[in-house]
């Protein structure tokens, strides 16, 4: 039982740095930093989760939990299990490799979803979007309304506006426009996404998780927003923070649509956060919260690591 004993500390201390990352301004300053953060607890959270039962189910090997994994694999082959392995330490087993199995099973349904939604759209853009000079690199599309996103992909990602887009925006404002779209699609925003999109669904629909849900959806949600801010940050070092916060005060007062499973430039929740950002852009705040956030991240994050591969 001792070995669970760190596990469930630093399952425990999740949820508190969560609301401090949900709620620390710091993180605006530095997104990058921050989507390193939440990354961690995320990371944290999911081996924690996966790792508390197992630790007690195999703590009389005395090993960390793959090895013990591993000798539990050939016990089970021979027959042979250690006799302080009773029902109570085996449904601990059984509980953890649940657990993640569900975990796995829900981020790879999740991406799955994902890849043929972008499969979808990408058939449909060959068959309706077009090259055009006003948008070196992007694809336009007939569409009145405004529209500027990203759709990832393995080997190539596209860039997509509309019509609507080109007639809307200035050509300084349109640059930083797809500089910040081709941010998402080099730092690959989507994969940052996916593992707190898959949390955010893991949980059942059960009513005494209602709150579990709603804190997930809140942690996805803030990193969804630092993603945005780090494609901000990207696109103000070429172009500075005047043209894109024009763009997205354009985009505020003009219909827009982003399909499923792309990045989008103008997501409603976000707008007004990103505009108060690049109107407040040079205001540099301490670097040292920053630092100290990330140390401690690692730290968290270290313990379920080393816990797989040794005791603690």
């Amino acid at each position: 039982m001792l070995s669970a004993a760190p596990l469930a500390g630093v399952l425990v201390a999740c949820w508190p740095v969560a609301l401090l990352l949900t709620r620390a301004r710091w993180t605006w300053r530095s997104p990058r930093v921050a989507i390193l953060c939440w990354q961690a607890v995320g990371l944290t959270l999911g081996l924690s989760a996966i790792g508390l039962p197992l630790a007690y189910g195999l703590a009389p090997y005395h090993l960390g939990t793959v090895p013990a994994v591993a000798r539990l694999t050939t016990d089970l082959a021979r027959g042979q299990l250690p006799a302080q392995i009773g029902p109570a330490r085996l449904a601990g087993i059984g509980a953890g490799l649940v657990v993640g199995g569900w975990l796995i099973g829900t981020t790879v349904a999740c991406l799955v979803r994902t890849v043929r939604l972008r499969r979808r759209h990408r058939q449909l853009l060959v068959l309706v979007a077009r090259d055009d000079p006003a948008a070196p690199g992007a694809l336009v599309l007939d569409h009145p309304g405004a529209a500027a996103y990203c759709l990832p992909g393995v080997l190539r990602s596209r860039v997509v506006v509309s019509a609507g887009t080109l007639s809307l925006l200035g050509r300084a404002e349109l640059a930083a426009v797809l500089s910040h779209e081709r941010a998402h699609a080099d730092e690959r925003h989507d994969l940052v996404l996916l593992p707190f999109t898959a949390l955010a669904r893991a949980l059942p629909q059960a009513g005494w998780l209602r709150r579990a849900r709603r804190a997930l959806a809140a942690i996805h949600e803030a990193v969804a927003l630092l993603v945005e801010m780090r494609a901000d940050d990207r696109a103000r070092q070429r172009h500075t923070e005047g043209p894109l916060a024009a763009a997205l005060v354009r985009f505020a007062t003009a219909p827009s649509v982003t399909p499923p499973g792309a990045l989008g430039l103008a997501d409603e929740q976000h707008l007004q956060a990103r505009l108060e950002r690049l109107l407040q852009a040079g205001q540099d705040g301490s670097r040292l919260l920053p630092a100290v956030a990330l140390a401690a991240a690692v730290m968290l994050v270290s313990v379920p690591l080393s816990q797989f591969v040794v005791p603690l």
